[in-house]
């Protein structure tokens, strides 16, 4: 499918287009943020729903099918500036899990409330729990992009697909895009991502998004780990049709992703700047737009100031260059400085060409 197409997510009760001329399709990405309350997981839904989110995500694993609970400094995070540096990999998994048993609550929590909602699988058994639940669409997150078996497995679930490109190469995406490809899978869309947490600005490189547009021909958009919402309306000027935030209800209260998620009322405003900066890129216009015609009155123009006696010949004195535009424009001063008055003419005349002579 090129990518100048519209892509419907959803189904006849609720979807959402994604593509050219439509708003950007915001995702809120819920992860481990819950700390395993549900409480605490359907309020984030609700508060997702407020702020205008398009959809919720959630992470369908289990530390078993992520890693392996073994000691081994290999399943350790050892770098020194991470969130997470020292933990055990499992234990990360652990607590970060969302519980299988809540997807179809918090699902039709979100169906309820106008949101769609699916999730990323991390197996295949992910995929088939996700197939059962009729979810509208799969992500496949940026450290699964490798993971060949897993995307064609979601690609053959005859639904849109969703991938973040973060630490890919272009070869590597030309793989993942051929298997997905090579299942009937023709709906994807690629998210330009920086798989640090939180990422920097300076390392997201917005100006990728429009070359891989081109590239893979895909719809693409931004899976945006920074802090804040600049960068994620500035992607939108680039082509970002969807773009996936993580959410929580505030960052004071801690989560595992909390130092670069979102809080609701800037959730709020991200939905609010994105459309307003996807209204506002329109096309290349010259001349004005139609809404300005009638603030075309307040240009300048030329102006009696000082009364005149039909007959007598128009010095500077007498005229003065001023808003608004209903006398002869600007440009036409110097035709008018030692012209003849046709007509008497007091402060506050707009001169036109009808009453005044040319000089003798």
């Amino acid at each position: 499918m090129s990518s100048n197409s519209t892509i419907r997510i959803g189904n006849d009760d609720l979807y959402f287009d994604i593509g050219p001329n439509q708003k950007p399709f915001i995702i809120a990405e819920l992860s481990g943020n819950h700390g395993q309350n549900l409480a605490l997981a359907k309020k984030m839904i609700e508060e997702a729903a407020k702020a205008g989110a398009h959809a919720i995500k959630l992470q369908t694993y289990t530390a078993e099918s992520m890693t392996l609970d073994v000691d081994s400094p290999d399943f350790v995070i050892n770098e020194s500036d991470s969130l997470w540096a020292g933990e055990k990999l499992f234990n990360l998994y652990v607590k970060a899990a969302t519980p299988y048993e809540w997807h179809s609550e918090l699902f039709s929590l979100a169906n309820r409330l106008g949101m769609l909602a699916f999730s990323s699988p991390f197996d295949e058994d992910a995929v088939n729990f996700l197939a059962q639940l009729d979810v509208p669409c799969y992500k496949i997150a940026s450290f699964e992009l490798t993971d060949i078996p897993l995307i064609k497995k979601a690609a053959a679930q005859g639904k849109p697909l969703i991938m973040s490109t973060g630490m890919a190469s272009i070869s590597e995406i030309e793989d993942a895009l051929k298997a997905a490809r090579g299942e009937g899978c023709a709906d994807i869309i690629l998210l330009k991502c920086t798989s640090t947490y939180p990422a920097l600005p300076k390392n997201t490189n917005l100006v990728t998004i429009p070359n891989m547009r081109t590239a893979f021909n895909c719809q693409v958009g931004l899976s945006d780990h920074t802090t804040g919402i600049g960068v994620s309306v500035a992607s939108v000027v680039y082509g970002a049709s969807v773009i996936e935030k993580h959410f929580v209800l505030s960052r004071d209260d801690g989560g595992v992703d909390a130092a670069f998620s979102l809080e609701p009322s800037e959730l709020a405003q991200l939905v609010i700047e994105t459309e307003r900066v996807s209204q506002a890129i329109g096309t290349v216009t010259y001349g004005g737009s139609r809404d300005e015609e009638k603030s075309k009155q307040y240009r300048r123009s030329i102006y009696i100031c000082k009364y005149i006696e039909a007959g007598e010949t128009i010095t500077a004195a007498h005229v003065k260059i001023v808003r608004p535009a209903h006398g002869l424009a600007p440009k036409h001063l110097g035709a008018v400085v030692g012209s003849v008055a046709s007509v008497s003419m007091p402060k506050g005349t707009p001169l036109s060409w009808t009453n005044i002579n040319s000089v003798h």
